[in-house]
């Protein structure tokens, strides 16, 4: 998968994918969308604009590692950087924050991954069976966002804490179950980096 990122003329960027590539891409997206979960149901024509906007959401953070590390606390813990508070407190500043913020970030993160899906499904391999990809507008972004969205649930179904930790993955053996998504991971990863070289 040596598909890269290059700058389009007048901004914006365009990748060649293959049919494998296009279907993986497409596969990963829509799992990110079913592990998000339904998005927040459209409100009535005669709600309250504004009770709509402060909706509130979970306080809890989520159990799967997966979500955790897409939805995580607003306030790390005592041993993180910053002013030491009682972890008490910390738990309840989180709670709160998690409640007013975490319905428009799922919202967003589902936003970048329809983007995803939907710009794959308009491609259609050539000939030589690549298609190519051009992202304009706020596409790159979405791109961008759904990428980092699902290297960091890869990062986590996989046990990957700190970057470093990945070089140990390549030594990983072909016969290995871990392998295919290592190599999801490590693709996602180049496909992110010259994404954000091109922006």
């Amino acid at each position: 998968m040596g598909g890269t990122f290059q700058p389009l003329t007048g901004g914006g960027a365009a990748i060649a994918l293959d049919e494998i590539e296009i279907s993986i891409l497409r596969s990963l997206a829509v799992q990110m969308l079913e592990l998000i979960g339904p998005g927040e149901p459209e409100p009535a024509e005669d709600a309250d604009p504004l009770a709509a906007l402060f909706a509130e959401g979970p306080s809890e953070p989520p159990s799967d590692p997966a979500l955790a590390r897409l939805f995580p606390d607003a306030y790390g813990g005592p041993d993180g950087p910053g002013p030491k508070e009682d972890p008490e407190e910390l738990r309840a500043h989180s709670a709160e924050f998690r409640r007013f913020t975490e319905n428009d970030l799922r919202t967003r993160k589902r936003e970048d991954a329809l983007a995803v899906v939907r710009s794959l499904d308009g491609l259609t391999p050539a000939g030589d069976g690549a298609a190519v990809l051009e992202l304009t507008g706020e596409l790159p972004l979405r791109w961008l966002g759904a990428l980092n969205d699902l290297r960091l649930t890869l990062a986590a179904r996989l046990g990957i804490v700190e970057d470093d930790e990945s070089a140990a993955l390549f030594r990983l053996p072909d016969d290995d179950p871990r392998k295919p998504m290592v190599m999801a991971y490590l693709w996602l990863g180049g496909l992110q980096e010259t994404l954000i070289e091109t922006l």
